[in-house]
């Protein structure tokens, strides 16, 4: 198609059409103008070599220059167009055969510069890792990815879906937390912190507590008792009472705390290891939980959870994204330049990851070259034919008119050196 047709490299491309066909327009003039000089310089030397033999020479000369001109003009134009508007066979090459120029750019391409050996090479041979933790270590360069981090999940919130998030997030909940039966589970977690004996320090710390309780509240402990002793007891009695079994719970207690092997411990053990047999084995208790759990999280809670956990995290990422010196901003920041001190220092690390990379790019290329290759395939067949010809003949065309004044220039040589050659030989 116009416009889209084939455009150099980097250093070729700043170059303007405009400028590179001012240059072709150059050298054109420059190589017509030759062939021009040659020609009037043949007529008269033809005309007047009877009077001066001596012109018989540049005659000879200026002919072979003529006819290396005219050949060269007619190969040079040949390539992209009928020289003279004439439909000669094997002219206008590159617009006749774009495609087939196309598919051969493409199979040299693929063959040879995405082999998967050679990919393999030259990124080897580049040291990426290394070069991109000296580049992550920067500060300035720090401060860009965070940037740039930060733009990007910014961008990703605010595009997200608020009520899709939360439907994720629902059925998520339901799927990892809900739908699983929790008897098995939490009692095969209970029977693991029993059998490691986690839950010790625990039971200590519960009877700590009932320690501290009973002590501070005696009086608690005595209107206990004397709100369920017989209003026919005098009160007296019911203080002593109180004051006793306040005293014997606490002693109770303190034994307790004292005796690791306590049978009130062995008890609570036993009790415990039974609860968690029950929860993995026991059909009942298995229902009890099933029905704990979805009591307490049926769907209007679970709903309310996964819109309080999505609100929560998305003003919190979107707060620190806009704060550089919030707290996630700052870990980011670090992060960024430790793992890219890593990569510079760690040579071992460093390697490791230009295999992957290495390998990364094999697979790539080895798998999907020729889809690669295609691209330029189906590209050129896209071009516009004469588009296409045009593009080319100011990428390189100002380089082929050296070949018509080359070919004038060799053309005169030849010519004067065969005239040469056979008047000293016949005379």
């Amino acid at each position: 198609m116009p416009g889209s047709g084939p455009n150099g490299g980097s250093r070729a491309a700043a170059v303007p059409d405009s400028v590179r066909a001012a240059g072709l327009r150059r050298m054109k003039l420059l190589a017509t103008g030759l062939l021009v000089v040659l020609a009037l310089v043949f007529l008269v030397s033809f005309a007047l070599q009877d009077s001066y033999p001596w012109l018989s020479y540049v005659r000879a000369a200026a002919e072979g220059g003529m006819v290396g001109a005219l050949a060269d003009w007619f190969a040079v134009t040949a390539l992209f167009k009928h020289p003279m508007g004439l439909k000669i066979p094997h002219t206008a090459i590159i617009p006749r055969r774009k495609d087939q120029i196309g598919a051969s750019l493409g199979q040299f391409v693929g063959e040879n510069f995405l082999a998967e050996d050679v990919v393999k090479a030259k990124i080897g041979s580049l040291g990426i890792t290394a070069k991109a933790g000296l580049w992550l270590e920067r500060p300035e360069n720090t401060e860009r990815v965070a940037r740039e981090g930060a733009t990007a999940i910014r961008g990703a919130l605010l595009v997200l879906n608020d009520e899709d998030v939360q439907a994720l997030i629902e059925s998520l909940a339901r799927r990892h937390l809900l739908d699983p039966p929790w008897g098995p589970p939490l009692g095969r977690l209970a029977e693991h912190v029993l059998r490691d004996g986690h839950h010790l320090k625990l039971v200590d710390l519960l009877l700590d507590r009932a320690a501290d309780w009973v002590l501070d509240n005696q009086e608690t402990v005595a209107r206990l008792v004397s709100d369920r002793s017989p209003t026919w007891v005098p009160q007296f009695v019911d203080s002593l009472v109180g004051d006793k079994v306040h005293l014997e719970l606490y002693k109770f207690i303190l034994a307790v705390q004292a005796d690791p092997d306590h049978p009130m411990r062995r008890q609570l053990d036993a009790y415990l290891n039974s609860l968690a047999q029950d929860l993995q084995h026991d059909p009942e208790m298995m229902a009890r939980v099933e029905a704990i759990k979805h009591n307490a999280l049926g769907d209007p809670e679970v709903r309310a959870l996964a819109t309080r956990t999505w609100e929560t995290l998305k003003t919190a990422l979107l707060e620190a994204v806009e704060d550089p010196q919030s707290e996630l901003s700052l870990a980011f920041k670090r992060a960024v330049a430790d793992f890219g001190h890593r990569l510079a220092t760690d040579a071992e690390l460093a390697a490791k990851i230009d295999g992957w990379i290495e390998e990364a790019a094999g697979y790539l290329v080895r798998t999907y070259r020729s889809q690669i290759a295609s691209v330029i395939t189906e590209t050129v067949e896209r071009w516009d034919a004469q588009e296409t010809s045009r593009k080319i003949e100011l990428q390189v065309g100002r380089d082929l008119q050296f070949i018509r004044i080359n070919g004038t220039v060799v053309g005169s040589l030849a010519g004067l050196t065969i005239f040469t050659v056979a008047t000293a030989v016949f005379g």
